[in-house]
């Protein structure tokens, strides 16, 4: 029997944990963290990113919107791509060439609560079914070089939380690292996120590979607290980062023992553009310009009498005019 070293050793996630005082993930989330986005909150702190995810369907019969998805600069680094499914053959399918874009690491996603991923047995609907859980990552794991990780939450509801029994099975097949939402599939994105799982996960003697919280890490005091109360080796932000890459440079001020800073009017603004002007490059003049009205409430959240810009913002259909309702108005 090897010790805990032994496959911290051997672990390359480990190894890539390692490269930061305390890993600061940005969540891969549907829509949101393409390219452009992922580019803004690396600038602002965010040490590991995932793409968005990707159905393994999809990417094992290579529709090119999901090929595009897998698509990383080497800035990135180090950088995983998120692949879901139900089906094995198409799981490792999509692994092989996920792989074959060359990330750091393959994240299968056990945890999206989402109805159309649900209802095709994919995302959290295999919490119901944890040794299927097990022999899919298995097959994945098997197919691939890489490392693989995985990402899931506490179970599928209130009264049905296997969590740390899954995570030992997870890991009995070879994933290198996992990632746990402390919420339950029925909770979807509401109520509050329960920690004290994820600390049993962490604090499990069985477990020896990096385990990764998330759920409400919406400031730089909370991270710090989740990673004293739990001991958690990393964190992962999510719906927090949207429209606020600044928080990433806040998690590591408030590490520093630094005062975190809220940005200004100005650098939002500045932020915001550069934004848009990359979702524009990226996809198109007309789709970049309709992507980022998901962003600007969150860019301008606690800005006093911003609703009206706001407004004027969701029908404006250029750079320049977006612009001038910013900064000229």
């Amino acid at each position: 029997m090897h010790d805990r070293s032994y496959f911290e050793k051997m672990n390359p996630i480990q190894s890539i944990l390692e490269q930061f005082d305390f890993p600061v993930y940005l969540a891969p989330m549907e829509e949101v963290t393409d390219p452009p986005f992922r580019h803004i909150c690396k600038e602002f702190g965010a040490d590991i990113l995932i793409s968005e995810f990707i159905s393994s369907d999809a990417l094992s019969r290579e529709v090119e919107k999901s090929i595009k998805k897998m698509h990383f600069e080497e800035g990135e680094r180090p950088f995983g791509i998120q692949i879901f499914g139900h089906d094995e053959d198409s799981l490792i399918a999509a692994a092989k060439i996920a792989e074959s874009a060359s990330p750091d690491f393959i994240d299968i996603n056990w945890g999206c609560p989402v109805r159309k991923v649900v209802t095709k047995g994919a995302g959290s609907a295999i919490l119901k079914d944890i040794p299927k859980m097990a022999r899919l990552t298995k097959a994945v794991v098997d197919a691939v070089k890489l490392p693989v990780t995985v990402k899931t939450r506490l179970g599928w509801e209130e009264s049905d939380k296997p969590i740390v029994e899954a995570a030992e099975m997870l890991q009995d097949v070879g994933i290198s690292a996992i990632t746990i939402h402390g919420r339950t599939r029925a909770q979807m994105y509401g109520g509050k996120a329960d920690w004290t799982l994820i600390g049993q996960v962490k604090n499990n003697p069985r477990m020896t590979i990096p385990v990764i919280g998330n759920g409400d890490i919406d400031s730089a005091e909370k991270a710090v607290e989740c990673r004293q109360r739990y001991g958690v080796d990393a964190i992962m932000v999510g719906r927090a980062a949207i429209g606020n890459p600044w928080i990433f440079k806040q998690i590591k001020d408030f590490l520093q023992g630094k005062e975190p800073a809220l940005p200004n009017y100005d650098e939002r603004v500045k932020v915001c553009l550069r934004h848009l002007k990359l979702e524009m490059v990226w996809k198109g003049e007309r789709s970049g310009i309709l992507e980022m009205r998901k962003h600007y409430a969150n860019y301008f959240k606690g800005i006093p009498h911003f609703k009206e810009k706001k407004i004027r913002l969701m029908s404006a259909m250029s750079y320049e005019e977006c612009q001038n309702i910013l900064i000229n108005s």
